[in-house]
């Protein structure tokens, strides 16, 4: 795959809190290629938001893509990404260094914000919430 789209979400309930990611990826006509959840333990809002976009870019990685389009609801993490915020938390410094480090296998990757209301970034949000819940009430 040339080209692939991805669409990350991380949240906690709490913050921090028991935090989860969610992750969908596409092909470049939309179509679901892959989901993945996952629970992450004890992090904050943030933090979580940027351990579901390095497991995206793993797993775009993983499918050979050399071009990664990036969704984000979190706008911090995509200014950050795009160099219009500093990282000043540090926290967060060595999740924004790995970022950095995964682009390094691609030609391109490109950040965009959007709206919780996009469609496949709710399904990420879903995905959250799923394995949060699995994990509370497993």
């Amino acid at each position: 795959m040339e080209e692939l789209t991805l669409y990350s979400d991380g949240g906690a309930r709490g913050n921090p809190g028991d935090a989860a990611i969610g992750i969908v990826i596409t092909k470049p006509n939309g179509a679901i290629l892959y989901e993945h959840k996952e629970y992450i333990g004890q992090k904050t809002n943030n933090q979580a938001e940027y351990r579901a976009l390095i497991k995206g870019l793993e797993m775009a990685k993983g499918y050979g893509a050399k071009k990664i389009k990036s969704y984000m609801d979190s706008e911090l993490v995509v200014k950050q990404m795009k160099g219009e915020y500093k990282v000043r938390n540090p926290g967060l410094r060595p999740l924004y260094e790995s970022v950095r480090r995964l682009e390094k296998d691609f030609d391109l990757v490109v950040y965009r914000h959007v709206k919780r209301e996009n469609d496949k970034i709710q399904i990420a949000d879903r995905l959250v919430n799923e394995a949060i819940d699995e994990k509370v009430k497993g």
